[in-house]
């Protein structure tokens, strides 16, 4: 009688314990990671065309949600006023990380692109210092006009800078703003979008310096 009853109170423990682990939450569901993708190699003719001054590209400067890691989008049709974040996806780093990585990619095709503290060691070996290209992030985000189309979105602030004896001078300012269809509704869609985006958006920024003097 007694090992019967310690059989049957081992199978009660058995069922309570198995219903406890049937009432444990799900494992959170891991964040799929973006970024833009492999660099697109340049054409044997771009490859080949006259090299251009080198260039300083600063820390790309955005505020806010922009600067997170978060995926953004708008919904034109309810409130554009208002950025939402794709709840399972994100960016692999900030938006002015992965940005600033393409342009570099992109304008190095004809110039060297440098570093602010490469700059600084250029001055004290006494070479020329070359101009510095500073850029604001001012919208990165996957606009819906409807619940089908959406299109990716970038509006960059950059401004041309020539360091002299007294400082920093201004030569040049222009807003670049790009605008991709996004080939799906979702986050990966904005993603493809917004990485199109950049690249044209870099192609602009590269033609807009050749005419700067």
């Amino acid at each position: 009688m007694t090992r019967r009853l310690a059989t049957l109170l081992g199978l009660a423990a058995l069922a309570a314990g198995l219903a406890g682990c049937s009432a444990l939450p799900d494992k959170p569901v891991r964040a799929t990671l973006y970024d833009f993708g492999p660099d697109v190699p340049a054409a044997a003719a771009s490859v080949a065309a006259p090299a251009q001054a080198a260039l300083v590209l600063a820390d790309i400067e955005a505020a806010g949600a922009l600067d997170g890691s978060a995926i953004l989008y708008r919904l034109g049709y309810a409130d554009e006023h208002q950025l939402r974040p794709y709840a399972n996806a994100r960016w692999s780093a900030p938006p002015p990380q992965l940005i600033r990585q393409r342009l570099r990619q992109q304008l190095g095709r004809d110039r060297a692109v440098l570093d602010l503290g490469d700059s600084a060691a250029l001055a004290r070996d006494g070479g020329a210092a070359p101009r510095v290209m500073r850029v604001d992030l001012e919208e990165f985000s996957q606009l819906f006009e409807s619940a089908a189309q959406s299109w990716g979105l970038l509006r960059l602030r950059v401004t041309l800078m020539e360091n002299t004896v007294g400082g920093e001078r201004l030569l040049a300012q222009r807003y670049f703003a790009v605008r991709k269809p996004a080939p799906t509704a979702d986050a990966a869609g904005g993603v493809r979008a917004l990485s199109s985006a950049t690249d044209a958006a870099a192609d602009d920024i590269a033609q807009w310096l050749q005419g700067v003097r």
